[in-house]
């Protein structure tokens, strides 16, 4: 349990290796059933973690054990920064990253926008049809997003037409792959190494 703005977080963390980068994962929509035990979530982690990173993922205000309640987002990305913040002082040596699935992506990149602790940033399936991502408009360090062509929740389409405002993005597509990426996984984390390249 770490502190959050409004409470207590739940979260789960991997110590990796002291060289290595150290990153936070944030997971889709809390309304909709999504926590820090979502499957992409746990693929997402599991890669870094292969890699010897240290990994941090955590529940969202008021989602299982962590204390709150839903703020539409606004929140939420304080709950990301409140991580940042411990992943800080824990690896104070080490590259930070910072990694989001759905709306945990709007809730990280929201965060990591006003953050320059953060190196590197990796959006898989950004909800851009929910949520307006025009404040990463001038954003300038690595952004990697992963997306499917077969998405059923976020349209390819319009993922696409998002990243053409912005050209130092690092665009993945993964054919045919829907929205959790049931067939496509071990693609999703061997894309997700690449934000490292």
């Amino acid at each position: 349990m770490l502190q959050g703005p409004t409470g207590l977080l739940e979260a789960l963390y991997h110590q990796g290796e002291s060289h290595k980068p150290a990153i936070i994962v944030c997971h889709p929509h809390p309304v909709y059933g999504g926590t820090m035990r979502n499957k992409v979530v746990y693929w997402i982690s599991r890669a870094f973690e292969d890699l010897g990173y240290s990994v941090l993922r955590f529940n969202f205000r008021g989602v299982e054990q962590s204390e709150g309640v839903w703020d539409e987002g606004r929140g939420e990305a304080d709950d990301v920064t409140a991580m940042i913040d411990w992943l800080a002082q824990t690896h104070p040596n080490q590259a930070l990253y910072l990694a989001g699935f759905s709306f945990g992506a709007y809730a990280a990149l929201q965060a990591g926008r006003k953050d320059k602790r953060i190196q590197k940033m990796l959006a898989v399936a950004p909800a851009v049809n929910l949520w307006s991502f025009d404040f990463m408009l001038g954003e300038t360090r690595p952004l990697t997003i992963i997306q499917g062509t077969a998405d059923e929740i976020v349209p390819y389409a319009q993922v696409m037409a998002w990243v053409q405002n912005m050209p130092h993005i690092q665009c993945l597509t993964i054919e045919n792959a829907g929205h959790f990426f049931p067939q496509h996984i071990d693609e999703l984390m061997s894309l997700c190494l690449n934000m490292d390249d």
